[in-house]
């Protein structure tokens, strides 16, 4: 039975990548500090509680475990912060990684498999977004992400270790049996903000530009269900496996919601209207994203499965109906 450690396994994606693992048969081990994740969160396998800047305890794991691989979701993930407090990020993001590639080095594993982010490409030249785009980052965060991305080149330079890295444009939706979801605090992704509302968790939605070169003024982006990144995940484990490559992949539908078209959604899968106010636009959200997915159905054999919007807007509002006990 193959045997994958997850760093960050607590958190939104990492969570849904333990149970899917688990129910297709391998051995799955989580750590996490629990800065962001949430313990009840990891259902599945064995869970310690670690700090990834702690190497020593790092070795001591690897130590104890032969694993055929590791999955990578430990990161710092807000753009604004980034820009407020660089610092965490090049540690969190860039450092503890390396801490982490260094240690499986020491232990001879090289099968590595990273969470990147569409953040990677900064401001679109052209969409939808391939793989050939050019990567100029806007934040820290996804200077963060881009740099190790590079490591990751050097590394199987210079020691042989193979890596996938996954750019996710949006991640979105819940676990179909509504037993995970987002949990972000403080959350800043637009489906779960606009369910807060529709459930009356909070007051209002802020939409922030109406004036954008879209059909309908607002911004544009490119949703993939959560589920379906894990899927994207396990096929990339299974290319290490097979002693296949390294890669660089996007991941996303191909397909763009605008911000009113989401907030429509969400008001026809709950039943209710949204209360919401609009605003100027923010610094750096670029009129559309949308990925170009063509090289990881080729390279991965990745068809996603949730790519209706009512769907993974439906799974998110399960999940959070069950989670905050909200009335049907």
């Amino acid at each position: 039975m193959k045997k994958v450690l997850i760093a960050g396994g607590a958190g939104y994606i990492g969570s849904h990548m333990v149970k899917w693992l688990s129910q297709r048969g391998l051995q799955t081990v989580t750590v996490d500090n629990l800065s962001s994740g949430h313990r009840d969160a990891v259902q599945f396998g064995e869970f310690i509680q670690l700090d990834l800047a702690d190497r020593d305890a790092l070795r001591a794991l690897f130590a104890s475990h032969h694993f055929d691989a590791v999955m990578h979701f430990a990161s710092s993930i807000q753009v604004g912060e980034s820009v407020q407090k660089p610092s965490l990020y090049y540690a969190n993001n860039v450092v503890n990684t390396l801490i982490l590639l260094d240690e499986m080095r020491a232990a001879g594993v090289n099968r590595f498999i990273f969470s990147s982010t569409a953040a990677t490409f900064g401001e679109p030249k052209y969409t939808p977004i391939d793989e050939k785009h050019p990567q100029q980052p806007l934040s820290p965060y996804g200077r963060s992400k881009l740099m190790v991305e590079q490591i990751l080149e050097d590394y199987e330079r210079a020691y042989g270790l193979r890596s996938v890295c996954l750019r996710y444009f949006n991640a979105a939706g819940a676990d179909p049996a509504a037993e995970l979801g987002e949990r972000h605090d403080p959350e800043t992704h637009l489906i779960p903000i606009a369910l807060e509302v529709a459930g009356d968790l909070r007051p209002q939605l802020s939409v922030f530009g109406t004036d954008y070169d879209t059909p309908d003024g607002t911004c544009i982006r490119d949703y993939v269900h959560i589920v379906d990144l894990c899927q994207a995940h396990g096929l990339a484990l299974d290319r290490l496996l097979d002693g296949k490559g390294s890669g660089r992949y996007n991941l996303g539908n191909g397909q763009g919601f605008s911000v009113r078209q989401v907030i429509g959604c969400v008001e026809q899968v709950c039943g209710r209207k949204l209360k919401v106010a609009y605003g100027d636009r923010r610094a750096g959200d670029p009129a559309v994203l949308v990925a170009d997915a063509t090289l990881a159905r080729q390279g991965l054999g990745w068809v996603p499965e949730y790519a209706d919007l009512g769907q993974i807007v439906s799974h998110a509002w399960a999940f959070m109906k069950r989670h905050r006990n909200l009335a049907a």
